[in-house]
């Protein structure tokens, strides 16, 4: 590396979908609602950008309790994507948002493919959203409860109805569940029908027992798995897609607690990291974890963060 090199400023920006972000950490959408409670921690600005939980069409209390369950290196929950509707959604957590001068992304999810059109529509003209997540690791209702991002034609046709409604102008961030045997697969139907970045990983379906009552801990027995002990997954799963459709930007997530994990991802081929989970034991871990990458991609002679993505691809 020349001097002139080396002396450049570093640039911390990134880019997902045409999008450009003046830094790469989220929030990672169900674990920061639209953002009100880290906002006593630090200014949401700080943060690339706020991923909102995501957001169905008509009003959800969720799943019964109890729905959340520790395990070692993580937890498990069962929320079942309470909320209150885009309607409601739209007429106090945007303008919320907008007030505090967070980049927004918001993350919908819905039980048919016509929901996703609708969602899509009623979104359409917000000039406020960076970006759109869709979120596919949900049941289709209309297939038996079949997860969307599980098959290629489910997945497929959830991101053409957005496409569709969406027009041209919001990018498209698909968001896959690793609950599957070849995510590269899905990863490319879901470009090809339309997404212009990848969010990856979702939680992981997992169970507790509970060994006292001998029935499983959670009223809705399964529950997503997040924390460190899902990263392992996530940095294999980002790694295989990124090797797959090297073009496409991806948004990270999975058990990313420091910013050593953050690396491991970004080194795995992500643009961008969400920080869900380790928010839960300390509010501003992704301030600390946006220190901690920062440092750490200058200490390893990157001179912004672009020329670290997906850098363990490199031949030596």
């Amino acid at each position: 590396m020349d001097n002139f090199t080396a002396s450049l400023p570093f640039d911390f920006s990134t880019a997902l979908g045409g999008t450009r972000f003046s830094n790469p950490i989220f929030t990672a959408s169900g674990c920061a609602g639209s953002g009100k409670e880290l906002s006593q921690f630090f200014p949401l600005p700080e943060l690339g950008a706020i991923v909102t939980k995501s957001i169905m069409l008509k009003a959800r209390s969720g799943r019964a309790t109890p729905r959340m369950a520790e395990t070692p290196s993580g937890m498990l929950n069962s929320i079942g994507l309470q909320g209150p509707g885009i309607d409601l959604f739209l007429e106090n957590d945007i303008p919320w948002l907008v007030e505090q001068g967070a980049r927004i992304v918001v993350s919908i999810a819905g039980e048919s493919v016509e929901d996703y059109a609708v969602l899509a529509r009623k979104l359409r003209a917000i000039p406020s959203i960076a970006a759109l997540e869709v979120n596919i690791s949900c049941p289709n209702v209309e297939n038996r409860g079949q997860v969307f991002a599980c098959q290629p034609d489910t997945a497929r046709a959830a991101i053409e109805a957005v496409r569709r409604n969406i027009g041209g102008e919001l990018p498209i961030i698909a968001k896959l569940s690793p609950d599957v045997t070849d995510i590269a697969m899905i990863a490319e139907e879901v470009v090809d029908a339309g997404a212009d970045a990848l969010a990856l990983i979702n939680t992981v379906l997992g169970m507790v027992i509970d060994t006292n009552t001998m029935r499983p801990r959670l009223a809705g027995k399964t529950g997503g798995l997040s924390g460190p002990a899902i990263r392992p997954i996530a940095v294999r799963a980002i790694y295989q897609v990124h090797a797959r459709v090297p073009h496409v930007r991806i948004l990270g997530m999975g058990g990313v607690s420091n910013g050593n994990d953050a690396l491991q991802l970004v080194l795995a081929g992500a643009s961008a990291i969400s920080v869900g989970t380790a928010s839960f034991g300390n509010p501003t871990a992704a301030m600390k974890i946006k220190s901690e990458l920062r440092e750490l991609l200058i200490a390893r002679g990157f001179n912004s963060l672009t020329e670290a993505v997906g850098f363990a691809h490199r031949e030596e």
